[in-house]
């Protein structure tokens, strides 16, 4: 293990060893936590009870957080005809067809998020090979893949995150910054936990969420009640 820093150590004194912290009160010590001078982002980190090899156990999706990210989000949209212009209208940084595939074969990626329209997925469908590893491909279960460009647009610069539990049953996101308020913060909490809660499989067995945590970009983490999580139902 690494040499531990003094301000990390320090940050360490402010977490009780072994705590179990319900969700308000860890969202008013997390905020105790900020030690970066950039604005640190707040990220949550579940294990949960599932098996993704089995598909209908694969978790994904994507859910609006109430008070948004944080970020500023830059969004291409794949479109063709009047959904062009309907994505230039919904605040879309870069619209394109062909030439979007060009840009991105260039390696000129200049967006977060990629939307598609389901008539350009045969387009898209090229530069798997090039967006996968990235995280970018567009898929109907995050909403990215959808003939309603305005909502997919306005949701991805309003504050929505997505998920995917990886091999292991993880799911890492994050949920905000540390310069967002006490009850802003748990707004996203709570509004991440729902989706959570509601994509738990119907053949998950036993207890749905095993462990969960949240910490700064920067900062020790903090283990949360996994029962008080599981029964947000919003």
């Amino acid at each position: 293990m690494g040499k531990i820093s003094k301000r990390y150590k320090s940050l360490l004194e402010k977490v009780e060893e072994g705590k179990v912290y319900g969700l308000s009160e860890a969202c008013a010590k997390i905020k105790e936590l900020k030690s970066a001078k950039f604005d640190e982002s707040v990220e949550i980190a579940l294990n949960l009870n599932v098996d993704p090899r089995h598909s209908d156990q694969m978790i994904r999706g994507a859910v609006v957080l109430p008070s948004g990210t944080g970020k500023t989000v830059r969004v291409a949209v794949f479109a063709k005809g009047a959904k062009i212009d309907e994505a230039k209208a919904a605040g879309a940084d870069i619209v394109g067809n062909d030439d979007l595939v060009d840009e991105v074969k260039a390696g000129n990626i200049n967006f977060d998020v990629l939307v598609a329209t389901p008539d350009c997925m045969g387009l898209v469908g090229k530069l798997g090979r090039i967006l996968g590893p990235k995280g970018l491909m567009p898929n109907p279960k995050t909403g990215t893949v959808t003939m309603d460009v305005t909502k997919a647009v306005s949701d991805a610069k309003g504050g929505q995150v997505t998920y995917r539990v990886d091999k292991k049953g993880n799911i890492h996101a994050g949920v905000g910054k540390v310069s967002f308020s006490k009850s802003e913060i748990e707004d996203n909490l709570k509004a991440f936990m729902n989706a959570i809660n509601k994509a738990k499989p119907a053949s998950a067995k036993g207890k749905y969420i095993k462990n969960c945590a949240i910490s700064l970009t920067m900062s020790p983490s903090l283990m949360l009640d996994t029962q008080e999580l599981f029964d947000i139902k919003l």
